[in-house]
């Protein structure tokens, strides 16, 4: 059963790249005293994550910054990917989050197995509005959809 509304998110260590290494962070870091929409998405540099979801966020990053949100983008995989893949995609205003053990994506019960295209344990798209730690709204993509976890509508349910 996944995180539901109005369940607080779990300690994990995640990773970021910090001045081209890797460097820890929590979800307390990530979340604490801040209002932040997290959008995870199955795979770095996949096609609807990268030529649309991604490119959603870094569109609309202004309108999330006017309303005092952060951006968190978050994927299963390693912190060197998900860096290359934020400075390619423009995206320096939103925090490129790696969970390369998928340990956030099963704590959250938020899991899919995407070995028959030869990806292992990867995260569901999903997005969430996330205030001090708890989760207010959670949008979980049906499979192969690309619907409730966009920008535009993360915009209008804050």
């Amino acid at each position: 059963m996944s995180i539901q509304e109005g369940q607080k998110i779990p300690s994990i260590k995640l990773f970021t790249m910090v001045e081209g290494r890797p460097s820890p962070i929590t979800t307390d870091e990530l979340f604490a005293g801040k209002k932040v929409v997290l959008f995870a998405v199955p795979g770095a540099f996949t096609p609807t994550c990268s030529r649309e979801h991604l490119p959603g966020y870094v569109v609309n990053a202004d309108a999330f910054a006017k309303k005092g949100v952060e951006i968190v983008c978050l994927s299963v995989n390693d912190p060197f990917v998900m860096g290359c893949w934020g400075e390619s995609s423009n995206a320096e205003t939103i925090k490129m989050v790696a969970d390369g053990n998928a340990d956030l994506t099963k704590a959250l019960g938020l899991e899919m197995d995407g070995s028959g295209f030869g990806m292992g344990t990867r995260s569901q798209r999903y997005a969430m509005i996330v205030d001090d730690g708890v989760v207010v709204k959670l949008n979980v993509e049906a499979p192969g959809k690309f619907e409730v976890s966009k920008a535009e509508v993360l915009l209008e349910q804050l």
